[in-house]
């Protein structure tokens, strides 16, 4: 659990996915939901799979308000290689789970920012693919 994180004020659980050169890069969204804000930040490069990737990459955070009004959070990562971002949704769109809404390009990382209440479904060193893995349940 991430007590504070610099886009929601509330604990939520925090899921990294680390992709290498040799992965998809295609992200997708983890549940339904409207998408509430998209805020870019600008950042260094260093390989994605460092903690440090996290608070200092560029990247680009996906707001979502999922089911009961509570707030799920996926956030695009740069890394070391990828030096190029692409999100092709828009605030208010309204997406379903699985749904394609962006990529990064080569080495990248995908945080996801769960409410507290989620139940992990991964751990440590999972591979997991977009679109069907499930990476936690909501309670």
């Amino acid at each position: 659990m991430e007590p504070e994180n610099e886009f929601a004020a509330e604990e939520m659980l925090k899921v990294s996915i680390f992709m290498s050169v040799f992965n998809v890069h295609v992200n997708r969204m983890p549940d339904s939901g409207r998408v509430t804000d998209i805020v870019y930040h600008p950042g260094k490069f260093f390989s994605a799979n460092l903690d440090k990737a996290s608070r200092d990459n560029e990247r680009n955070a996906v707001s979502l308000e999922i089911s009961r009004g509570r707030k799920l959070i996926v956030v695009q990562v740069a890394g070391l290689i990828a030096r190029r971002i692409i999100c092709r949704i828009r605030k208010g769109d309204l997406l379903r789970r699985g749904e394609r809404f962006g990529l990064i390009c080569f080495g990248s990382r995908l945080d996801v920012y769960f409410p507290p209440d989620t139940v992990p479904a991964v751990a440590p060193g999972d591979k997991v693919l977009a679109g069907k893995s499930i990476l936690g349940h909501l309670s």
